[in-house]
């Protein structure tokens, strides 16, 4: 049986922690977001992998792509902190303007709706 590093979740442990499914996992690996310790065929995440998927599924949750993300992963490993967050402030800039767009669509579409149900629930008396 294959020993657990100090300080690693092992694969189960790892889907449990984020709440994530084996096949999410694996799929991350697959596209080179996280790079887990190989033991056999038993996979170890230590606080690099923790850290990444952190900030994978923060980015996910924000509607950064995982294409984005990997890209913006790779700028730290590549260029260093500073780069990295300056490009961060470009993907937000551009993800705020777009949710603010959905928002204003959504707002829009909402007040319709009320009107449209407004307008109906009057013809029908009520």
């Amino acid at each position: 049986m294959p020993t657990k590093p100090d300080s690693s979740l092992s694969f189960k442990d790892m889907c449990a922690r984020f709440d994530v499914t084996p096949r999410t996992l694996r799929y991350y690996e697959y596209i080179e977001l996280l790079s887990p310790q190989k033991d056999g065929r038993a996979r170890f995440y230590g606080p690099r992998e923790v850290a990444r998927m952190t900030l994978i599924l923060r980015g996910r949750r924000f509607g950064f792509s995982l294409e984005e993300i990997r890209q913006w992963l790779l700028i730290y490993e590549k260029e260093g902190t500073e780069v990295q967050m300056r490009k961060f402030l470009e993907m937000a800039d551009r993800q705020i303007a777009a949710l603010s767009e959905q928002r204003r669509q959504i707002e829009e579409t909402l007040s319709e709706l009320q009107g449209l149900r407004a307008d109906t629930a009057q013809g029908l008396g009520t």
